[in-house]
């Protein structure tokens, strides 16, 4: 029932209405004194009565924005005193259109409500009264009269409406900047969260694949350092240039953490050949089959989304595949399509944890074929071969 204000908004309200009555209270006593003048009884008010009326209108302005539902209450009890005691209209009515607004601004919707139907019965209230009642504008309802009668009800159903339809554009107003502000705050916290995923799948493709290649060069160069000083030199060199690149795309991956605005590492087709040089460089014998070559450019995102499932593919087969067996690539660019193929055996009894299938790398493929508005199988077939397939969509023709 009560709303939540900040401290100066209590003060604000309170010091508005304390002015209020300051103003109001001498207009009410001062329309006892002039009515006494008059003569006539209808408009003789007592000193109490007229104080009772400024402090509840008074009253209305002080919660109008603490609490909606009191304030029209509070305003309705002083319009029925002044119906009662058969005055005139006042200063002190002029607090019902900061009530009316108030309801329609920031009471709930039963109060808003309330306050629209107010609105109606005060201007036929207003109407009938100052018309049939006491002060009997109009010499009383009649035929003749009735034409200046609903011109009265029109006029006061136009004041407290448009003092109600003010909160209410002003209410929806708000609800809109603040759905527009929840909205830009859902958007920021999805594209932060699609970034995060975007780096940490770019991560796991650099570390899962540099650490493989290293790890396999470093096995093959302790198995060949009192044979082959030679290949021993070699790999050693491979592990040096296969994690100083790796080293470098995760500082790039690293920056962008910290500046969103900076691009991370974005290979293209042309780095291909290096991916294959560092698989082969691994030991793995690996064969490619480009039929047919791409019409022209590819786009960016296909070109990367090729480069990541390849990137994977072919460090799921140096990690699983059978020791020394071979691994065929197979790309063929069709001018809507570029269908992607890897195939390696499997070993016979694959480490403990390791499944190729429920591994972070395929969901990361997978992925990856989405995000390019293609689609990505992969899994052991019958022959006891490990196959990954994508299919990623190119457009038109490059």
């Amino acid at each position: 029932m009560f709303r939540r204000l900040k401290p100066y908004q209590l003060v604000v309200d309170v010091g508005l209405a304390v002015v209020f009555l300051l103003i109001a209270w001498p207009v009410e006593t001062v329309l006892v004194a002039g009515a006494s003048g008059l003569g006539s009884p209808a408009f003789v008010l007592p000193a109490l009565a007229a104080f009772v009326i400024a402090a509840l209108f008074s009253g209305a302005l002080a919660v109008r924005r603490i609490s909606p539902a009191l304030a029209l209450a509070l305003a309705w009890a002083g319009a029925l005193l002044q119906v009662g005691l058969g005055r005139p209209p006042s200063f002190s009515d002029v607090a019902i259109f900061g009530v009316l607004y108030t309801t329609a601004a920031y009471g709930s919707r039963w109060v808003s409500r309330a306050g629209l139907a107010s609105a109606l019965l005060g201007a036929v209230v207003i109407a009938v009264y100052l018309t049939t009642g006491p002060l009997n504008v109009g010499g009383g309802l009649s035929w003749e009269t009735l034409p200046s009668a609903l011109s009265l009800l029109v006029a006061a159903a136009f004041a407290l409406g448009l003092s109600w339809t003010v909160g209410a554009l002003v209410r929806t107003a708000v609800r809109a900047r603040e759905n527009r502000r929840a909205q830009e705050t859902a958007e920021a916290e999805a594209y932060a969260e699609q970034e995060r995923v975007r780096i940490a799948r770019d991560m796991h493709d650099v570390v899962a694949h540099s650490l493989t290649v290293v790890i396999a060069q470093a096995n093959g160069a302790r198995y060949a350092a009192a044979s082959d000083p030679t290949a021993a030199a070699t790999a050693l060199e491979t592990i040096s240039s296969t994690a100083g690149a790796a080293l470098a795309d995760v500082r790039l991956l690293l920056t962008q953490l910290r500046h969103s605005q900076s691009d991370g590492p974005q290979p293209t087709l042309a780095d291909l050949e290096g991916l294959y040089a560092q698989v082969r460089a691994a030991g793995v014998p690996l064969r490619v089959d480009v039929d047919p070559v791409p019409p022209g450019t590819p786009p960016a995102a296909a070109q990367l989304a090729v480069y990541r499932i390849l990137q994977e593919a072919l460090t799921n087969a140096l990690r699983h595949g059978a020791p020394g067996g071979p691994v065929d690539v197979r790309l063929s660019w069709f001018p809507d399509r570029v269908e992607v193929a890897v195939r390696n055996g499997l070993a016979e009894r694959p480490q403990s944890g390791s499944d190729p299938v429920r591994g972070h790398g395929i969901i990361g493929m997978r992925e990856r074929a989405q995000l390019a508005g293609g689609r990505l199988e992969a899994g052991a077939d019958p022959g006891g071969s490990f196959i990954v397939s994508a299919v990623i969509p190119i457009g038109g023709g490059a």
